[in-house]
């Protein structure tokens, strides 16, 4: 038994054919929904990239509990139990989080790891005397991480230079050298399309992209509050969809050699990402800033099970989210486990929705960001509780471990640490309480509530005291059900 899964990290549904787009050229994601079953209601838990994938080892949801961080000594990693039980894990990626604070403790849950440098603002190429950011136009990030990115730029001199493709096609000669052995899993973790949106000039002449030193390739995190960039939206959407049709050119290199080598007959497949992106819908920019709307969380997901191939070409229906993942592979590889995990089996989704694919069947689920929305998809409605408070407290994370994205707590958070007892989502074990401060200002956006059948791209908030009491009602269970600390009722305003 084999499995792939290939990831693409911020990839929007919205830009691919399979799902409407008209414009945008994904020939092979096309070509890939043959192979597999495309889910239409396939949705991510806790956002952004390093909390998605702490869902996507642990199947617990991460959001109620910390913001972005390492896996902890209390975490069930599916990935380290399918290793310990002889199922050889390989991770290749170029994902440069996993080797920063916040992410250090992921790739050695496998068996291996490979990586490749220069991603984003990846502190790998010295930037001593490389100058500041020429690019000015009104969108564009600055900063350091702009600046690192151009000193790490300065290693590519050819499409086969950009770590993206590098990791295509490392997975590639993993499946070269693999392809008649048994009894592996091997991740396949593009950092694009993330931004910045970095392609080379044949993929960006495909969109008529303007020739200028003042292209807008990094979105910088906003709120429009008018239209005066609606020229430079229209650009960068355009930036956006080259590098996904870059992403689908390598994803097709990996589809002709699964064609040509039979995998498909005896290897799960599984094409996936973290979370979307928003390019001014709503008048925003970015994906953690903002409510969590329907572009940042309702996902591309695609799965071929080699048991039911009968099901390849269909579309299915069913609510499936990010912390499926871990269940789902235990499950393929027959693994049992005693750990607590939130998800449930794709597969066995799969199975009993055989005959009924592509009817929705209702399942309550959660969504959202450490400190600021908390929300619910009943498979009807989707409601985004904001704070109840302007100072968006009382906030804190259960932790043992001190580490953010890039650094540590903060000495004063640390002296404010407090050890409390366990519970389900540590596995019993005593965790330390560490009170911390949140910008992202839900409280003035307030709660939303959208009928997702009515109104799928949530144009219309719908103001009725009573569903939304009802809505309330479905998050709190939930929320006691994966006993969420006691401060993220009171910061909400529902009662514990």
């Amino acid at each position: 038994m084999r499995a792939i899964m290939i990831m693409f990290d911020t990839l929007s549904k919205r830009f691919l054919s399979n799902y409407g787009n008209q414009w945008i050229k994904t020939p092979n994601f096309q070509r890939l929904q043959k192979r597999c079953v495309t889910f239409d209601n396939y949705y991510g838990g806790s956002l952004p990239c390093i909390p998605a994938r702490r869902e996507l080892h642990t199947g617990m949801y991460n959001f109620p509990f910390r913001s972005w961080g390492p896996l902890e000594v209390f975490d069930q990693s599916a990935i380290e139990t399918l290793k310990n039980q002889g199922v050889y894990s390989h991770i290749i990626t170029d994902h440069s989080h996993y080797w920063e604070d916040g992410g250090a403790t992921y790739l050695p849950r496998y068996s291996s790891w490979q990586g490749f440098r220069g991603q984003e603002g990846d502190r790998w190429q010295p930037r001593l005397g490389v100058p500041a950011n020429p690019n000015h136009n009104a969108l564009n990030k600055q900063g350091i991480s702009v600046t690192q990115h151009l000193a790490n730029n300065s290693t590519i001199h050819d499409e086969k230079d950009i770590s993206s493709v590098k990791t295509i096609n490392a997975g590639l000669d993993f499946l070269k050298q693999n392809q008649d052995k048994e009894n592996w899993f091997v991740q396949i973790e593009s950092f694009d399309p993330h931004e910045p949106f970095y392609v080379p000039e044949k993929y960006r002449r495909l969109y008529d992209c303007i020739k200028s030193a003042d292209i807008p390739y990094w979105p910088t995190y906003q709120k429009l509050v008018d239209d005066r960039f609606k020229d430079d939206l229209a650009d960068l959407k355009k930036e956006y969809a080259a590098l996904i049709t870059m992403c689908d050119t390598y994803l097709g290199k990996l589809l002709d050699f699964m064609d040509a080598h039979h995998m498909w007959d005896d290897t799960l497949v599984i094409v996936n990402t973290d979370h979307g992106f928003l390019l001014g819908e709503h008048d925003w920019i970015g994906k953690n800033i903002s409510p969590v709307y329907d572009e940042l969380v309702h996902l591309p997901f695609f799965i071929h099970d080699p048991n039911q191939p009968e099901l390849d070409g269909k579309v299915c229906g069913r609510v499936a989210q990010t912390i499926d993942i871990p269940e789902t592979l235990l499950d393929y590889f027959g693994v049992k486990d005693t750990a607590i995990r939130d998800g449930q089996s794709i597969l066995g989704i799969l199975r009993s929705a055989a005959q009924t694919l592509p009817n929705v069947t209702e399942r309550d689920v959660l969504f959202g960001v450490n400190g600021s929305y908390a929300c619910l998809y009943d498979g009807h409605y989707v409601y985004m509780r904001a704070s109840a408070h302007p100072d968006n407290e009382p906030l804190v994370n259960y932790t043992l471990a001190f580490t953010k994205m890039r650094g540590f707590y903060s000495n004063e958070q640390m002296r404010q640490m407090e050890l409390v007892k366990g519970n389900r989502f540590t596995h019993g074990m005593p965790v330390v309480k560490v009170p911390i401060k949140n910008q992202m200002d839900s409280f003035a956006l307030g709660n939303k509530l959208f009928d997702m059948q009515q109104d799928p791209k949530q144009e219309r908030p719908i103001h009725d005291p009573k569903l939304e009491q009802r809505m309330v009602d479905k998050l709190t269970r939930l929320l006691k059900k994966i006993e969420a600390p006691t401060e993220e009722f009171e910061r909400l305003g529902i009662p514990a």
